[in-house]
């Protein structure tokens, strides 16, 4: 007969595993009565007998993961949790999502606020410029996955999960300058000490540097599109020859298109008009806009997975979870559209 497993309690109580984990775990908080009694007589009827090892590193663990995102208000935050929530809940943890605001100090209070609940291990949108600032997790030897942005210095042995931004703006950069155009205008909007768009930036500018091409690059900050709108004028009355104007952020986009209507300026007719991130919507302005798009959740799920390899890396005695520590790049995909 086949061993009995979590998943076949589950099955057969008619609840997620989660609520078997849990109730394994001795963490009643969320479960009504009805559901405990179903849980135990599920387990006394099939005979389940937790394996021993199993049940002791349960015991070391509070089955709770903090995820820390720069801004829930971004869409790709959304995206990026959904990713990392898909992974976690069915492997039985809780996961505590925290909003740094993209500031330093209210990340550094997430951080102490989760190490202080004994989380299991740490997804951070990190806000840092240098991976000094988490110092207090890697020093205690907590799993740990920096994910979308690449702060310097980071350790050899902690986990980074990103997108291909400079690589892909490179190449794009230069199939911009094959396609005719002279000019390269890149906005951004970089609220805190670094951002996957940075790397972005660079990728354009060197491919701008290698094809001879003048790029000028506007960084939008708090700014609103009414300041947009001054800036863009100036910009594109001093250029000479086919320009293109690309958007390294989805939400910037909106401004972006508020402010070349308000100026009377059509793409591709006056400018070619790209942008980065995409939500399914840009399809329906006008015939579409060329788009260079990463998948928020695939990493989210590439944090989770990564995550749970180094929890159980450092279950075992004497073991240590950076041994499962790992570097990936997920690709970004180009979509074609006749906006260039």
């Amino acid at each position: 007969m086949a061993k009995v497993t979590i998943a076949d309690i589950a099955r057969e109580s008619q609840v997620s595993v989660t609520t078997v984990s849990r109730y394994l775990n001795g963490n009643y908080g969320k479960m009504s009565a009805a559901t405990r009694t179903r849980v135990q007589e599920t387990i006394e009827r099939l005979d389940y007998h937790p394996n021993a090892s199993a049940q002791r590193m349960r015991q070391q663990h509070t089955h709770i993961v903090g995820v820390i995102v720069a801004d829930i208000s971004n869409v790709f935050s959304s995206l990026l949790f959904k990713g990392i929530y898909n992974e976690l809940e069915p492997a039985g943890y809780d996961v505590m999502l925290m909003n740094s605001n993209n500031s330093l100090g209210e990340e550094h209070d997430d951080i102490d606020r989760l190490l202080s609940q004994r989380a299991d291990g740490l997804i951070i949108q990190p806000n840092a410029r240098t991976a000094a600032a988490y110092e207090s997790v890697i020093s205690a030897r907590k799993p740990l996955v920096l994910v979308d942005r690449e702060p310097d210095e980071r350790p050899a042995g902690i986990s980074q999960i990103v997108a291909d931004n400079s690589e892909s703006c490179h190449r794009l950069g230069l199939e911009l300058a094959q396609r005719g155009y002279d000019n390269i205008v890149v906005c951004s909007r970089i609220r805190s000490e670094i951002s996957a768009q940075t790397k972005r930036v660079e990728g354009f500018r060197a491919a701008a540097e290698e094809s001879h091409r003048f790029m000028v690059h506007i960084e939008v900050a708090s700014n609103d599109v009414d300041w947009l709108t001054r800036e863009l004028s100036v910009t594109l009355g001093h250029l000479h020859g086919r320009t293109v104007v690309i958007s390294l952020m989805g939400p910037l986009l909106f401004d972006l298109l508020a402010a070349l209507r308000t100026l009377d300026i059509t793409f591709p007719d006056d400018i070619g008009l790209v942008s980065f991130d995409d939500w399914q919507w840009s399809q329906y302005v006008r015939d579409g806009i060329y788009l260079l798009e990463q998948d928020p959740q695939a990493l989210g799920q590439a944090a989770a997975r990564n995550l749970l390899d180094q929890i159980r890396a450092g279950s075992s005695p004497g073991g240590d979870p950076y041994a499962a520590s790992d570097v990936i790049t997920l690709p970004v995909r180009t979509v074609s559209a006749p906006s260039i």
